[in-house]
Order: C-alpha cells, then structure tokens, then sequence
C-alpha cells in the first residue's frame, strides 16, 4: 500500500507538470534559467559588448534614475544595445513625451525626447537596436499592426536638445499584442516576447515572436512578417496570471534569454529569465 501511495502521488505530480513541461518554442532548446528579481529585473535587459567588456543590464522598478522619476517618467521598458550603445525606454502617465535615455560606448549618457505623433500611443515598451546601430524600433501596447522606427539617437541624431523624429514603420503582416520586448536576431529579424492573456491571434497566450523584415531598415516603411514560436514558459508554485516581459539575443554565442515574472507573491520567488539556444 506505502508503495502504491508513493507511485500515485508521484503519477498526479507528473499530471499536474506535464502541460507546462511539454510546452516547447519552435526552433527553440530551453537550456537553462536564472531567478529574475521584481525589484530590479523584472522589465527587460540586454547585453552590452564593448573593448572593455561585456555586461548584461536588466531593468525594473528600481533601476529607474529618481532624477526622470521626479519629472514623471515613471515606467522603464526592456532596453537594447548594438555596437556598444545601450538604449532604455521610458514612459510617462499623461502624453508628454517618450524618453531614451543612451549610454555611448565611451560610457556617456543622454537623454533624448520624443514628442508624439497625433495616431501614436505614449506606451514606451521596449527598445531594439538594429545590428549596426543607425535604427531604434520601439513599440506600443495593445493589439497594434506596426513597430515605431527612429533614427539611432546618439550614434545617427545627434543633438539631445531636439525632438527625436519618428522614421518610419515596421508594417506586421499580422497583428500582434501586448508586446513587452523585442530584439535583432540579425538585421532582416526580430525575435519578440507578446504578454498576450487572449491567445486569439496565434492560438496561444504569451507567445514568442519572430519578425522577419523584407529587408534592412533603411528609413522607409518595411514589412515584417510575423510568425509565432509558440508559449514561453508559464512554470510557478503560483497559480494565475503570468506576465512575460523583455527579451535579449546574445549575438556572442546566440543564447536568447526571456524574462517571465510569476503570479501573486511568486513574484518574488520563482520569476524566470529563460535561456534559449537554437
């Protein structure tokens, strides 16, 4: 009977963890994870390769400046980096404008302003750089057909003092919501992390993305054609509501890592940032 018990027990464990075991990201490996903590990595990260070193810098809650708190820019997004240039998202409650807030190589910071356009959302989600540094897309929230285009600030715009323009778009062949992160995979791909709760767009809630660029951005309008990869992890000794967050691809040895906070106070506990090899 003890055996019997033990054998029982174990077969409902295996039940219940079979569904979020047996999720998988096409294309994809989980090879491996690391706690992500609420405080200060809980938005997004990216990894920065310069002369001097290569760093991976999350961002959360805490990691905001209390000089941009204090002036109302009260959300940081999941950031971007290429060539050595490392780039944070910010946003603000009312519809004042978007802020960059840029590190050069050299390690200098700046902060440039983008004041919106009539048609654009004043959500700041994320911030990818393109391989070669002359392109910033950023995104919006909600269910949205496009991802904003603008000049590289502080490698292409130069001057802090003026409004960052808007370039152009990224014209989805498909709409896709709630879109926490993205990041190059290579200068014709983006790979991006939906916190989508419905699952009607692509048959699945919180799905890994990749978009796949007509060509390079060159400052005109491009279309992307979206493909989802399936579920990220939804994996906790919570039940409820997930929230996956930012996403970066380590262009050294391709490791693409994804950031998934737990539900309730498992927040605090079993956060992920899953690491991924292809």
């Amino acid at each position: 009977m003890r055996r019997t018990g033990i054998v029982l027990a174990v077969a409902a464990l295996l039940t219940v963890f079979a569904p979020a075991l047996a999720q998988a990201v096409t294309g994809w490996t989980e090879v491996g994870s690391d706690h992500a903590r609420a405080l200060d990595e809980s938005q997004g990260l990216a990894t920065i390769v310069r002369p001097s070193g290569t760093t991976i810098r999350y961002t959360g809650i805490g990691t905001i400046p209390a000089d941009l708190s204090s002036q109302g820019w009260n959300h940081v997004g999941d950031p971007g980096s290429a060539q050595g240039w490392y780039v944070e998202p910010y946003q603000r409650d009312d519809r004042g404008a978007k802020l960059f807030r840029v590190q050069a190589p050299d390690g200098t910071w700046a902060n440039y302003k983008h004041n919106l356009e009539s048609w654009e959302a004043n959500n700041n989600s994320f911030a990818a750089v393109s391989p070669d540094a002359r392109w910033l897309v950023a995104g919006e929230w909600g269910t949205m057909d496009r991802l904003l285009v603008h000049p590289m600030p502080g490698a292409v715009f130069t001057n802090p003092a003026q409004n960052l323009p808007y370039a152009a778009a990224v014209r989805l062949d498909h709409p896709v919501r709630d879109v926490q992160g993205c990041d190059f995979q290579t200068a014709t791909r983006l790979l991006c992390a939906s916190d989508d709760p419905d699952g009607s767009l692509f048959g699945t809630t919180k799905p890994l993305l990749q978009v796949d660029l007509a060509g390079p951005l060159n400052g005109s309008d491009v279309t992307g054609h979206v493909t989802s990869l399936g579920q990220l992890p939804l994996r906790s000794g919570c039940s409820g509501s997930f929230e996956v967050e930012g996403l970066d691809f380590d262009e050294r040895d391709g490791t693409l890592r994804v950031i998934v906070m737990s539900p309730g106070i498992c927040v605090l506990f079993d956060s992920m940032t899953y690491r991924f090899k292809q």
